[in-house]
């Protein structure tokens, strides 16, 4: 249902990765043949979650506003994203490596545009957006699948949870700096049978991090390219 209501933040039930369809500029950079080599959560478990929800104030000099923490006890939140109206959703997770509590996800959106099997989306009505956090790699869902963007949302992902643990051998050793460096990229698939896409996502190393514009929803995760990675 597409309704003018105010942004919230609900606790929902675990899932794994969805993604959005990507221009056809964009796809002429992919790789598409080699499989991934998908980043774990440092040692294998599973942080714990919380997210804010903001809705973004313009000319009157009073900022955002934003929703109080909220623990993701599912590993699932939800907000409403308005046509015509800046909204944005930060996940951040607390380490189990040192206690601190880092961003793990940032999703801003603007402009929906169109949702399958509604239409097009007038200026000022919203659809509900769920975020699913995937507990087995650093990756994560968007839904509704395949709802699309006038103009494109805007996701920041940050791999740090890995522990800089590139390949997953329980070793943080100049391998995966060099894996970092020339081989891990942001990753999306369609549907459960699709194959893995590697995108041309901007690459931020100094707070490990990966942005890019998506043009709608579908599955997303950092990897690296596995036959590659497991030959050095």
């Amino acid at each position: 249902m597409f309704v003018r209501r105010s942004l919230l933040v609900l606790p929902l039930a675990l899932m794994v990765v969805r993604c959005a369809d990507q221009s056809p500029t964009a796809l002429n950079t992919m790789r598409t043949s080699e499989t991934p080599l998908f980043l774990q959560w440092a040692a294998n478990v599973a942080p714990q979650f919380s997210a804010t929800s903001s809705k973004h104030q313009r000319g009157n000099g009073r900022g955002d506003k934003k929703s109080p923490p909220i623990s993701l006890d599912r590993y699932q939140a939800t907000f409403w994203a308005v046509r015509g109206e800046a909204r944005s959703i930060q996940i951040n997770y607390q380490s189990s490596i040192d206690d601190s509590t880092h961003p793990f996800l940032r999703l801003t959106t603007s402009d929906p545009e169109f949702a399958p099997g509604v239409g097009a989306i007038a200026r000022g009505d919203s659809v509900l957006i769920t975020v699913t956090v995937d507990t087995t790699m650093i990756g994560v869902k968007f839904e509704p699948s395949g709802l699309q963007f006038g103009d494109h949302s805007e996701l920041k992902i940050w791999y740090g949870g890995a522990g800089g643990d590139m390949n997953g051998d329980a070793v943080v050793d100049s391998i995966d700096a060099r894996i970092e460096q020339q081989l891990l990229g942001l990753w999306y698939r369609e549907g459960n049978d699709d194959a893995w896409t590697n995108l041309p996502a901007s690459q931020y190393i100094a707070d490990k991090s990966f942005k890019y514009a998506l043009p709608h929803f579908c599955w997303y995760a950092i990897a690296a390219v596995r036959e590659l990675a497991v030959s050095w």
